[in-house]
């Protein structure tokens, strides 16, 4: 028998908290089934379930995902993996962010159905049931795991915002500052920039014409 979670609970106007459900890793597998709309991420013994994916999230995925893409199709570094897609980041956690970025060098760190260990960048767009959980345990999780980048982006009404940040050498996340046009520079990937506007635009630019750019840039930095 599945077992199913109970309703999400509102904590603020836009903010829910879902309730968990122990399980262990295996039954996890089972239970996980994307064409039921049964997604989650498993944290020692507990499944914490996926609200319905919203139209802003997914376009916004979506828009991440073909920027990078046409960045790494054209310097050849690495590529970026898209939501449904296991990291490892610890014994105990299997988590499943939107985005993530392997660069050439940790493509050993590949199995067929996850990554373990670090990648190099992760994103995660936040929605009304994860905004705790990826800004503050995934955070301090991804710190520990050694990740090098980690952008957060908050596409919540009066909420707008872009946080990248990155690995200190004291193995905790420093927050990156604009630079003078506003955007966010990433140090993993020379050149490439993110831009708080994209979510304040009545809608969002064309992906390819800006990855191309910044991976034309990167050539010169």
């Amino acid at each position: 028998m599945v077992t199913t979670a109970k309703k999400p609970t509102l904590v603020s106007d836009d903010e829910v908290i879902v309730e968990t459900i122990p399980m262990s890793y295996d039954a996890y597998l089972d239970w996980y089934d994307k064409e039921a709309g049964r997604r989650g991420e498993w944290v020692d013994g507990e499944v914490i379930p996926f609200m319905t994916t919203s139209i802003t999230h997914a376009r916004l995925v979506m828009f991440l995902s073909a920027l990078l893409s046409a960045y790494l199709d054209i310097r050849r570094v690495g590529e970026v993996i898209a939501q449904d897609f296991e990291l490892r980041t610890r014994e105990g956690a299997a988590r499943e962010p939107d985005l993530i970025v392997v660069l050439n060098e940790h493509f050993d760190r590949y199995r067929e159905m996850r990554l373990v260990g670090a990648s190099d960048i992760v994103v995660d767009v936040i929605s009304p049931d994860s905004v705790s959980r990826d800004r503050h345990d995934k955070r301090s999780e991804y710190a520990a795991a050694g990740i090098p980048e980690y952008w957060i982006v908050d596409p919540r009404p009066g909420r707008a915002s872009i946080d990248l940040y990155v690995l200190a050498p004291a193995g905790s996340y420093a927050g990156v500052m604009p630079d003078a046009d506003g955007r966010l520079p990433s140090r993993v990937l020379p050149g490439m920039w993110l831009s708080a506007t994209w979510l304040t635009a009545s809608s969002l630019p064309s992906a390819i014409q800006p990855g191309t750019r910044m991976a034309t840039s990167a050539e010169h930095v």
